[in-house]
């Protein structure tokens, strides 16, 4: 390392030194003489970039540019400190399929798939209010704050709100019926509650503050309500990635892994050494942790796999212009007809149908229908497109859980290590923790040794570093449905490289891309986040 440093040090002198003030920009670089210039070999530049990386991650930040702006309250809301998720410490992980794999409607995971977890928790505790409060009941109504208030017409977040309310569970409600409602804004919809019959509309979502002192920026309530008099309510708040909490919120008590890792070499660990299948160490974690049984947690991931599956189905039998004032049309349909009588040769139509896969699957998340967070809504095509085309090779269904749970375990030690937010991390923690996921899920399918498993999953995050999230007016359409697809081809080519290589001769791991990302993540311009301020966003003007 010290030798290291006083390379970088003789490439960089000077002449200041002479006072005391350093930094201050009075003096210019001296160049030494041409004779006298180190010559660095490759390993010293090797070194050196060592040096400056560890030297950021010892620190949090790179020496070589200025912090980055600190952000303003008003450009980043105050979390309050009582929510859970923000009182999550590191420690073994511990997150949970369900937690994980959420069913629910897109385009947006926080802004569309929890607000409608948010309304349908609050039409199950409404029903369960005795009857002689339910009989006096004459509304029932829904205020969205903050973000949600803000941009929440543009992610359909009443759409989703009212099926909620209506008593639609988010992983089960029809596509169709989502579009009924944005196609009949002022239908009004009946909703038994116990004695009670009550008739709701769009209305009754109500976008109310954008600014306020909220306990979190997608907050909502919810009320019961007697003429002017509140029979019940509940505030809430969508944190996330489709979690939810509310107002006294504790989270559900959770056993302890029996197998526990922070990084991919301690999961590695069990796998290789004390020769435990992937399988088993995350069934037997699943277990543990969330107390649920074996056949419980297979029934999940069949459940996660026939949404998946449904999805691109679904998308590939749709050819629509997508919401929004983007006018971008479906292309899934189109792409599969024409492959059938391609002439292209067989490598150009199994790519084809992969993307095809993809995106069918991105564009029903677009169309805010159903789709399972992978891991989250704008990557929510990737995982879909891989299923689908290992079910075209018959793999098993026994093989697809085992599969379904590799990708888990990725993603896990992903959001674990770095973070699986666009807002956070740029698209690398949307689609490149998706296609990593994906390539995780084709090799543990296909019979790959742990290895194997391992390194398709870095190749696969390795070759997303450094993408920027840049949705175009906002939307999770370009250039996220497109990405989709790249994402899950990307993932096969992961697997494809990792299963001919001889493992032991990859020279990156699992656990140094994770740790690239979140470094990388730190110091993107925020820009680049979700903001819709750089990047295609900016340049792809909407006439």
């Amino acid at each position: 390392m010290e030798r290291s440093l006083n390379i970088l040090s003789s490439t960089t002198s000077s002449a200041c030194g002479g006072c005391t003030t350093t930094g201050c920009n009075t003096c210019k670089p001296v160049a030494p003489p041409k004779d006298e210039r180190l010559k660095l070999t490759r390993r010293d530049l090797g070194r050196v970039a060592l040096a400056a990386s560890a030297g950021v991650l010892l620190s949090g930040r790179s020496n070589a540019s200025p912090p980055a702006k600190e952000q303003t309250p008003a450009d980043k809301p105050a979390l309050s400190p009582d929510l859970n998720v923000v009182q999550k410490e590191k420690g073994p992980v511990m997150t949970v399929l369900d937690e994980f794999y959420k069913m629910g409607p897109g385009p947006s995971s926080s802004h569309t798939m929890g607000p409608m977890r948010i309304t349908y928790d609050l039409f199950r505790r409404v029903s369960k209010l005795p009857d002689d409060q339910l009989k006096r009941a004459t509304a029932l109504k829904v205020h969205l704050f903050g973000s949600l208030s803000q941009t929440g017409k543009g992610h359909g977040t009443d759409r989703a709100s009212l099926a909620g309310l209506l008593g639609k569970a988010p992983a089960t409600c029809p596509p169709e019926f989502l579009d009924s409602i944005a196609a009949h804004p002022d239908e009004e919809h009946k909703v038994t509650i116990g004695p009670t019959t009550l008739k709701l509309t769009l209305k009754d979502i109500v976008f109310d503050a954008t600014k306020g002192d909220f306990h979190h920026p997608n907050t909502m309530t919810g009320r019961l309500l007697a003429g002017n008099e509140t029979i019940f309510e509940q505030e809430y708040y969508s944190v996330g990635g489709g979690f939810i909490e509310w107002k006294g919120y504790k989270p559900p008590d959770k056993g302890n892994p029996k197998y526990p890792y922070k990084l991919a070499r301690e999961f590695k660990k069990y796998l290789i050494d004390d020769k435990v299948p992937l399988a088993k160490v995350l069934l037997e974690n699943e277990m543990s942790i969330s107390g649920k049984s074996e056949k419980q947690i297979w029934e999940f991931l069949d459940q996660v796999a026939d949404v998946m599956a449904r999805g691109v189905q679904t998308g590939l039998n749709a050819e629509s212009v997508l919401p929004g004032p983007i006018k971008l049309h479906s292309k899934a349909a189109a792409m599969m007809r024409n492959v059938k009588t391609s002439s292209k040769g067989p490598a150009a139509r199994a790519i084809t149908t992969v993307a095809a896969y993809g995106f069918a699957a991105a564009e029903e998340n677009a169309r805010g229908h159903i789709i399972v967070t992978a891991p989250t809504g704008g990557s929510a095509g990737i995982l879909p497109a891989v299923l689908q085309s290992l079910r075209d090779i018959n793999t098993p269904k026994e093989k697809i859980r085992e599969g379904l749970l590799a990708a888990a375990a990725i993603g896990y030690l992903c959001k674990h290590n770095a973070t699986l937010s666009g807002a956070e991390g740029g698209c690398q923690a949307e689609v490149g923790v998706g296609s990593a996921m994906a390539a995780a899920m084709i090799a543990q399918a296909l019979g790959a040794s742990p290895k194997v498993v391992a390194n398709a999953a870095e190749s696969a995050l390795e070759h997303h570093l450094g993408m920027t999230c840049d949705p175009v007016a906002g939307y999770v359409q370009v250039p996220c449905i497109e990405r989709c697809a790249y994402g899950a081809v990307k993932a096969w080519t992961g697997y494809s490289i990792a299963s001919e290589e001889i493992p032991e001769q990859r020279r990156v791991d699992l656990d140094t891309a994770i740790a690239a990302m979140a470094l990388t993540a730190k110091e993107m311009n925020s820009k680049y986040k979700e903001t819709s301020e750089g990047g295609l966003a900016v340049s792809l003007v909407l006439c």
